[in-house]
């Protein structure tokens, strides 16, 4: 099994990333919003938390810059009905820390805010996971840039309806979200931060 990559981040397009290791090998990540917002610029080298995936038709490999992303990836799983695409989207739209404070508070009203997440799935998610939520405190995602785009609006929307919202609703939250000057992660983090409002 794959649990740690160290390499050149040689591309970045959220949710996809690729890291090139010795030997001119590049691996292929899906990862959520929260590494995007602190990976470096290409070129640098980084080093991921892995999580790989087999099922019966295809392999996956998921990417954290911290360990605890990674294990709120793999426990918010165990809840029914939930899986990787809907636990990409928790990380993208929360840090580990404010996850754990939704969770702990019992805020089902939130927790629906985040893309695939029904009011049925966000009581499971409380009921399965307050026990864990205080484990998870503290291994918070501090939030940073991802650098300066051409069109960092039109990429944002992108990044928005990848993350499940559908495009007409990702193209408001990207324009209210927008101030002159914004970077495309800074865009995203706001669009997503109005979100769970």
């Amino acid at each position: 099994m794959i649990g740690r990559l160290k390499g050149i981040l040689i591309h970045k397009q959220p949710p996809w990333l690729m890291v090139e290791v010795a030997g001119g090998i590049g691996y292929e990540l899906e990862a959520p919003m929260s590494t995007f917002y602190d990976l470096p610029e290409l070129g640098r080298e980084v080093t991921l938390f892995t999580h790989y995936a087999q099922k019966e038709d295809s392999v996956s490999l998921y990417g954290f810059l911290r360990e605890g992303e990674r294990r709120l990836f793999r426990d918010v799983q165990r809840v029914t009905g939930i899986g990787a695409k809907i636990a990409l989207a928790i990380l993208s739209a929360s840090s580990v820390d404010e996850f754990a404070r939704l969770v702990q508070a019992g805020d089902v009203t939130a927790l629906t805010r985040i893309p695939g997440v029904g009011k049925k799935t966000a009581e499971r998610i409380v009921v399965e996971l307050r026990d864990r939520a205080a484990d998870l405190m503290g291994a918070g995602a501090a939030i940073g840039a991802i650098g300066v785009a051409a069109d960092p609006q039109s990429e944002a929307i992108v990044a928005l309806q990848q993350l499940g919202y559908k495009p007409v609703e990702a193209q408001r939250m990207a324009k209210d979200a927008a101030e002159p000057g914004d970077d495309t992660a800074t865009i995203i983090r706001r669009a997503l931060k109005s979100a769970l409002r």
